[in-house]
């Protein structure tokens, strides 16, 4: 089980547990604003886009080439730029917080 943290542009915080699935299924189930899904997690629109903080880089990695491709297109877009679609949940994410690009 994880504990998942989503910061919105309002700056609420949205603790949510999970255990399967990826972190942008978690964060619309939970209707997160500015987590839309659009695409149903195929890495291709980008309404998914999270900032990920430094020092948790090394739990989920940097974007592939698809990500980053569709990343490309974001002015919100920087070099802790993830697509929560791209992310898996897993123990591994216990304490992580996101904070939502859009």
């Amino acid at each position: 089980m994880a504990k998942i943290t989503f910061i919105t542009q309002e700056n609420e915080r949205i603790i949510l547990d999970a255990d399967s699935g990826s972190v942008m299924e978690l964060a619309v189930a939970n209707n997160v604003d500015g987590i839309d899904g659009d695409c149903g997690g195929v890495c291709s629109c980008g309404t998914c886009h999270v900032h990920v903080y430094p020092e948790d880089m090394p739990k989920i990695g940097r974007a592939g080439k698809f990500e980053k491709d569709t990343l490309e297109f974001d002015d919100n877009a920087n070099e802790y730029s993830r697509l929560s679609c791209q992310i898996p949940i897993s123990e591994a994410l216990d304490g992580i917080e996101f904070k939502v690009a859009n």
